[in-house]
């Protein structure tokens, strides 16, 4: 079927799959034993539901860039997998722009890089409890962004570093607004949703569409950029008022991404964790959860 040309991948839902306009043809691609379209018509994507190749060819002759933000405080062990993970699976093709925030730059391992791909290491602040790093990483994400990432990347996206890449994390995943269903909760009801209940907090929710992980997300570098200063401020506002929320800066993401609809959803494919067992929707895994020794890497 030709339709007029359009340069840029375009999905649009259908009730078991999506169309994409891709390069002025249309293809259908479907999965019918999982939920493959929000309400909003955004597509959630699955294996099965792109033809990586032509998404490839697209963003380059678009000129896609991505920039890579992910925190290594005090958690040096787990960093050196992950990068090394990502040069083979993240983003492969596309020039990327690694951005690695340590309290200790001298302990980051140097790992070689390919073709297109860069890393930036920047010291920050080690704070005293593990949960006042991760929420201060909106206001660092925020700032870099500013200074450095909207020169010359196209796309952020945003990691913990207690991950490790094992298949293709592509140009699929590429959005203006990009979320990604937690692998403990899309398949619960949304009672067992975990939102803030807290009405002192700028993150309470009453309901909401999916539970989003904050162990990714990205979109176009203009869409992170607003999502992190709001998170920021909501954080801050919570915190002159004696206030946290429950799941820290996961808390205030999930109610930002419910007031401002992501434009893409990456399934739990995209940051699957072992422990959960098998389920026969997850036909692929593309980022795993890394094993978690708290009581060495986080300060009570």
């Amino acid at each position: 079927v030709r339709v007029a040309n359009s340069a840029k991948p375009t999905p649009f839902c259908l009730f078991s799959g999506y169309f994409s306009v891709l390069s002025g043809e249309v293809e259908a691609l479907s999965r019918t034993d999982v939920q493959t379209c929000t309400t909003w018509k955004a597509p959630i994507i699955w294996e099965g539901m792109f033809n990586p190749k032509i998404y490839d060819q697209n963003h380059k002759k678009e000129g896609s860039s991505v920039a890579l933000t992910v925190f290594a405080v005090g958690r040096f062990v787990f960093t050196l997998t992950f990068l090394n993970s990502s040069e083979h699976h993240f983003m492969v093709g596309l020039p990327v722009s690694y951005y690695v925030f340590t309290d200790m730059p001298e302990k980051v391992p140097h790992i070689h890089l390919g073709p297109q791909r860069t890393l930036k290491m920047i010291k920050v602040q080690r704070h005293s409890r593990w949960q006042d790093i991760s929420m201060m990483r909106m206001k660092t994400i925020s700032d870099v962004i500013e200074s450095d990432i909207r020169h010359h990347s196209t796309h952020v996206f945003c990691f913990d570093v207690d991950q490790v890449f094992t298949g293709r994390f592509g140009s699929e995943a590429l959005g203006d607004s990009v979320a990604l269903l937690h692998a403990y909760y899309y398949h619960l009801p949304k009672s067992f949703y975990t939102y803030d209940r807290n009405p002192k907090s700028k993150a309470y929710m009453e309901t909401g569409d999916f539970y989003y992980h904050a162990a990714v997300f990205g979109g176009s570098w203009k869409s992170v950029k607003s999502l992190a200063e709001a998170c920021y401020q909501n954080i801050m506002e919570d915190k002159q008022n004696n206030v946290e929320a429950l799941w820290h800066d996961e808390s205030h993401l999930n109610k930002y991404l419910w007031l401002h609809k992501p434009s893409r959803v990456l399934s739990p494919e995209y940051c699957w964790d072992t422990q959960i067992g098998y389920r026969s929707d997850i036909q692929v895994t593309r980022l795993l959860w890394a094993l978690k020794q708290y009581d060495k890497l986080r300060t009570p």
